[in-house]
């Protein structure tokens, strides 16, 4: 990650003295670089729209691939990647992490940056660097300018970068630099400075709607979640811890917003339908991760004289293994035609959606389509009161919690909190009863599978009992946990 803060300062800018900072007790260099960074993107700009940089830079401490996504204000991850012979090639490693923006169009030289770099170091006690302040002298060129010439910019500006130090201490370096004539930087970054320079940098297309409107909100909530979707992209493919989660509950939202709000935003059934095979490639990876993690614990908690036969290797790498598979399957989908299909679909729902009659309403009418998500989640419990066998039972619970699951989101989306508290209480209330009836469900196939091969099927007996008696439990607790419910809903409502 990269926390820094970026300033533009005139030619004869002076850097102020550095003494003094809080933990700084030594200021070293300054070290001059000349670095040469050659940004790609495709002819359209689809990753400069979107903030994102890759570039193949030579000289300086870190030649090599560089690709930038970015994470929240001030802070960027950056991914790094060799050098490599070709000048005009990205590595397919990174140019895999920029599918969902690139979309299988080419990535193509854009622009060089040729940087004059001095970088002044401060230190603590110990030698620790704290903080790097790099002063550029940069020139910027644009091959393909407004008029089909080269476009050729120089400027200057001041980087303020932590290293080991933390948030008070660029506060304060920032200080002493805006003190000495610098300005916050008008630009994210010295290419996205460059290109708009040379032409406008396309930006995502947002329907305008009413201030205050229904459409208002609901656009710009599907907005969120489409970027939110993006967002956890490349950390899926980079496998990265709980991406494939994040990106499953921003297909979630989108297709629970797109139902509850078909009065505002219509025409979107073929791209629920999508989202709802999105999220089902998303969660077989994830749904073995869960209960593979659930399955270690439990063996975990067990005496050892419980654990007979090679549970653990079914239970664990077993799974794992088949984790891997899915997996590889997400990734082979996030390549695919109908996933750019579908991000495109996303991209046109927001730019130009479908908007009803309701659109144009006030924004307060949306807590009607709340209640009504309520009123559902109370009939699917009905309908779970009312069902005699219990296999009829535990499917009628499960539908409760998809129910009270759509009303949390629905009521996250207009800015109802405490209704959307209680629904994920609910969910996750019966959450625990349906991992547990999963969970010995695949004990009970796992012990099949294990009697074949003739292994010792006790210890899945014994989880299966654990988690079935778990399940119980939730199932009784629930009743009491519903009736508070209710009544606090009601007040709401």
């Amino acid at each position: 990650m990269e926390i820094e803060d970026k300033f533009d300062v005139p030619e004869d800018y002076r850097l102020p003295d550095l003494t003094g900072l809080p933990g700084c007790d030594e200021i070293a260099g300054p070290k001059s670089h000349r670095l040469v960074a050659i940004y790609f993107d495709t002819a359209d700009l689809r990753l400069a729209a979107r903030g994102i940089t890759l570039r193949r830079r030579r000289g300086g401490p870190d030649p090599g691939w560089h690709l930038k996504l970015p994470k929240a204000k001030g802070v960027r991850q950056e991914i790094t990647h060799p050098l490599t012979p070709s000048i005009k090639t990205v590595p397919v490693e990174l140019a895999d992490l920029v599918l969902a923006y690139t979309r299988g169009a080419a990535l193509l030289p854009v622009a060089e940056l040729d940087t004059r770099r001095s970088v002044t170091y401060l230190r603590n006690g110990a030698g620790v660097r704290l903080a790097e302040i790099a002063d550029d002298r940069v020139k910027g060129t644009v091959p393909d300018g407004p008029d089909g010439m080269p476009y050729v910019e120089r400027w200057r500006e001041v980087e303020a970068e932590l290293v080991d130090g933390d948030a008070k201490l660029l506060k304060k370096i920032g200080k002493r630099l805006r003190r000495a004539g610098a300005e916050p930087a008008g630009s994210a970054s010295k290419l996205a400075r460059l290109l708009g320079s040379a032409g406008e940098i396309p930006a995502p297309r947002l329907a305008a709607t009413r201030p205050g409107s229904a459409g208002e909100v609901v656009v710009g909530y599907l907005a969120g979640q489409r970027d939110a979707l993006l967002a956890q992209d490349p950390r899926v493919r980079g496998n990265e811890e709980d991406a494939v989660h994040r990106m499953r509950v921003a297909c979630r939202r989108l297709r629970s917003a797109l139902k509850s709000f078909k009065g505002v935003v219509g025409g979107t059934r073929p791209l629920q339908d999508e989202l709802k095979w999105l999220g089902e490639v998303l969660g077989e990876a994830r749904d073995l991760e869960v209960i593979r993690a659930r399955f270690s614990r439990a063996l975990d908690a067990l005496d050892d004289d419980l654990v007979t036969g090679p549970v653990r290797t079914r239970l664990g790498s077993g799974l794992l293994d088949a984790e891997h598979e899915a997996l590889e399957r997400i990734r082979e989908a996030l390549r695919g035609e109908r996933y750019f299909a579908l991000l495109d679909a996303l991209d046109d729902l927001v730019a130009a959606p479908a908007l009803g009659k309701a659109a144009d309403r006030p924004a307060a009418e949306l807590t009607a389509v709340a209640a009504k998500s309520w009123r559902r989640v109370a009939r699917a419990h009905d309908a779970a009161e009312a069902a005699d066998d219990p296999a009829e039972r535990r499917t009628a619970l499960h539908e409760v919690r998809k129910a009270a699951k759509r009303a949390r989101y629905t009521a996250e989306a207009i800015g109802m909190t405490e209704l959307a508290e209680r629904a994920e209480a609910v969910q996750e209330a019966l959450g625990l009863h349906q991992d547990g009836v999963v969970a010995a469900e695949r004990l009970a196939a796992e012990a099949r599978a294990a009697r074949q091969a003739g292994e010792d099927t006790f210890t899945y007996g014994v989880l299966a009992g654990l988690e079935q008696a778990g399940a119980g439990r939730a199932r009784e607790e629930f009743p009491t946990l519903w009736k508070k419910t209710v009544k606090a809903v009601t007040e709401l409502l």
